[in-house]
């Protein structure tokens, strides 16, 4: 992540987390519908992925589908341009870096590769955030800010 993008990322983080502390949250992606497609992988992820967006008022659809299954190149082109129609983001959970990369070209919308993964670089800005909030919560808000960084 470049360093404007992170204070970029950072900023809006810290917004989310004092709304949250003085109960003032709204659902800035309410009508946005977001896919996570995991094959296998981690389930905290998964849940942490879709609190994040559900959080700010998106719809999650969990797709355990396996798109490493295509066989062809116009086979996942096809799978990503019908997801890009159908969904406004897709995050990719437990997917071979490979097939991101595919779908995030012909999909046409915001393609994330693990984004709520522990080894995601999202991860180490969390720590970032001031405050005596759980590390989870951090990771969330900056999940949050992310998503609204590139929905809207």
């Amino acid at each position: 992540m470049a360093s404007q993008e992170s204070r970029a990322v950072l900023s809006h983080a810290r917004m989310l987390q004092d709304a949250a502390r003085q109960g003032t949250t709204r659902s800035w992606l309410r009508g946005k519908n977001v896919a996570l497609l995991c094959e296998d992988g981690d389930a905290e992820d998964q849940t942490l992925f879709h609190e994040a967006a559900t959080g700010l008022g998106a719809r999650v659809a969990r797709i355990h589908h396996s798109l490493a299954g295509l066989d062809t190149p116009q086979e996942v082109r096809h799978a990503a341009r019908l997801l890009g129609r159908l969904y406004d983001a897709l995050e990719c959970q437990g997917m071979a870096p490979n097939l991101v990369r595919q779908l995030s070209a012909e999909a046409g919308v915001p393609v994330y590769d693990g984004l709520a993964s522990s080894r995601h670089p999202t991860a180490a800005l969390a720590t970032q955030l001031p405050g005596l909030a759980h590390a989870r919560d951090k990771r969330r808000f900056v999940l949050q800010a992310v998503l609204l960084h590139t929905l809207t």
